[in-house]
């Protein structure tokens, strides 16, 4: 990393009024860029009967456009590699992390700010064939945006062509991605996102074998099967999710320099200035979402004839575009449920927190995606069952061999980012 760290951005907290660009709308108090572009900062309201909250509103991220994450690989002495990306994002806790060859939104890479154009943007745009490993739209966080999706994009260059290795890029082999995101705040988001598609890393996408298990142990099934189960979780789930003017929300309230919930709690819209070196545009301001409080994201974890199994829920986010998605056994934010009962405690969170530290497989601190949160991170967990004892269960979780995540990762909207996050963990254990 000393190679990037001649990059240099500063970024420091300004009023609304000193945002250049970016207004709140009349009548509906949203807050939008002026170009119509990039994204907006509006409000939902969500209805959940049987949920531990049945009711609330809250500002969410509407960012219509699709973004490309795209990473280009090339065999360098017969060993894939990845151009990777050394970057700065205005809400990055640490600075520097290591991000895909391209990220930007059709905003950046079609130059609405009128600044350089986006480097290698040309080979996502124009992939085709068997050049292209993985190519796929994913989600990113329902509970702060609004169906957002990216194109997740991986492709191959012939060894031979001369792809040029532009100041701040740098070509890693898998092995080396996998040992930096052992360290805290090393691997971007959405690096992890996309290395976590690649469908080579576990084998076959299907395994006969692997249809049904007899032995008592618990259910493992097809993906037919997970597929009609996720699809009646969705069915069956109660309350609605519906965009609203900002202007509108309930116990929201709007101060010189940021948006809060009159409880202190959950998150807050804040509006920063950024200066930047090396960027297609220099200087700008925008608005973030800063949470409060590190999340928890953990996958339990057992080995089965030693084919890896991990212990997913279907999770259902305002946001997500339909209903519910894949997710690790426990994600939640231990500051959210503070002024709620014991009972709202999400199923087996004692099963990943109170585990001995000899099955604590993967322990790092991670955050989120820079370009729109400020200072979000959670810790990620993978934490293997004791093998001798019951098996954790819940009526929300099924057991799903990894290698039918990474195969359901090859389609859009089955399994969310933090779980993502935690099979490129589990990758990089793994191989």
């Amino acid at each position: 990393m000393d190679e990037f760290a001649a990059q240099r951005m500063r970024v420091h907290r300004i009023d609304f009024s000193e945002m250049r660009g970016w207004s709140f709308q009349a009548g509906t108090h949203n807050l939008v860029h002026d170009s119509g572009r990039f994204y907006s900062v509006e409000g939902i309201r969500v209805e959940d009967p049987v949920g531990a909250v049945p009711q609330w509103s809250q500002p969410i991220l509407n960012q219509p456009e699709t973004a490309i994450l795209g990473v280009l690989a090339r065999e360098i002495d017969g060993v894939l590699h990845f151009l990777m990306q050394a970057k700065m994002e205005p809400g990055n806790r640490r600075g520097v992390q290591i991000s895909p060859t391209v990220q930007a939104t059709r905003s950046n890479y079609s130059r609405v700010h009128r600044g350089s154009p986006v480097p290698y943007v040309e080979y996502f745009r124009q992939a085709a064939g068997p050049s292209v490993l993985v190519d796929v739209r994913l989600s990113e966080q329902g509970s702060w945006f609004y169906r957002k999706r990216n194109r997740n994009i991986v492709v191959e260059v012939p060894a031979d062509d001369a792809v040029e290795t532009r100041p701040g890029y740098h070509w890693l082999t898998l092995g080396q991605l996998h040992s930096l995101l052992a360290e805290d705040d090393q691997v971007n988001m959405d690096a992890r996102s996309v290395l976590a598609c690649l469908p080579f890393l576990h084998g076959a996408p299907e395994d006969p074998q692997l249809a049904d298990d007899s032995t008592g142990s618990g259910s493992v099934h097809d993906t037919s099967a997970v597929l009609r189960w996720l699809n009646r979780m969705r069915a069956e789930k109660e309350g609605s999710a519906r965009l609203v003017p900002l202007g509108e929300l309930d116990r929201w309230h709007r101060f010189d320099d940021r948006i809060a919930h009159d409880s202190g709690r959950f998150f807050d819209i804040v509006a920063v200035e950024v200066e930047a070196q090396g960027r297609e545009t220099t200087r700008w301001t925008q608005p973030l979402l800063a949470p409060y409080g590190t999340g928890v994201a953990g996958l339990l974890l057992r080995y089965v004839d030693g084919v890896p199994q991990a212990l997913v829920q279907a999770r259902s986010e305002p946001g997500y575009v339909d209903v519910a998605e894949l997710g690790p056994t426990v994600q939640y934010n231990p500051a959210n449920l503070a002024a709620l009962p014991a009972s709202a405690a999400p199923p087996l969170l004692e099963e990943l927190l109170e585990a001995p530290p000899e099955r604590i497989m993967f322990d790092t601190l991670l955050s989120e995606e820079g370009g729109r949160f400020h200072h979000a991170a959670n810790r990620y967990l993978i934490v293997a069952v004791d093998p001798a004892g019951p098996v954790p269960e819940s009526p929300s979780h099924r057991w799903i061999p990894v290698h039918q995540l990474v195969a359901l990762m090859q389609h859009s909207g089955y399994v969310n980012v933090e779980a993502r996050t935690l099979v490129a963990a589990l990758n990089s254990l793994t191989t």
